[in-house]
C-alpha cells in the first residue's frame, strides 16, 4: 500500500471591512440554502485542491481569482485572492452578463489592496 501525501488544506478567510462587516458572508446568507451549499462545496474543492483551473477557478489577472459556481437557474462568482497562504473571499455576486462587470472587478481589487496592506 502506498501512503498518500495528505493535501494541504488552505484556510479560507472572509474580507472584513473596518466596520467589522463581512460582505461575502452576508451575501452568502442572503442566498437560498441549496445555493449556499453549492458555493460552499465549490470553495471547499478549491481549499483542498489548490491550485486549480477551469472550469471551477478562473484567473482574472492582478492576483484576482474567481470560484465559478453553477446554480440551478443562474451562475454565481466568488472573487478571491491568495494572501499569506489563505484564500481571502473578497466579493460574491450572481452573474448577469457574459463578462464580469468592471464594477464587480473594482470592488474586489479595492478590497484586495486593503487586505494586502494589512
Amino acid at each position: 500500500m502506498i501512503d498518500e501525501v495528505p493535501k494541504k488544506i488552505i484556510s479560507v478567510d472572509f474580507y472584513k471591512q473596518a466596520s467589522g462587516r463581512e460582505p461575502v458572508r452576508e451575501w452568502l446568507k442572503s442566498l437560498k440554502k441549496g445555493e449556499r451549499r453549492t458555493i460552499g462545496e465549490d470553495i471547499k474543492t478549491v481549499q483542498t485542491g489548490w491550485p486549480l483551473g477551469m472550469p471551477l477557478v478562473g484567473n482574472l489577472g492582478k492576483g484576482l481569482w474567481e470560484v465559478r459556481s453553477t446554480l440551478s437557474n443562474t451562475i454565481a462568482r466568488v472573487l478571491f485572492i491568495m494572501h499569506e497562504e489563505q484564500m481571502v473571499l473578497l466579493h460574491g455576486f450572481i452573474k448577469k452578463t457574459q463578462k464580469t462587470s468592471q464594477q464587480d472587478l473594482e470592488i474586489a481589487l479595492t478590497r484586495a489592496k486593503e487586505v494586502r496592506r494589512g
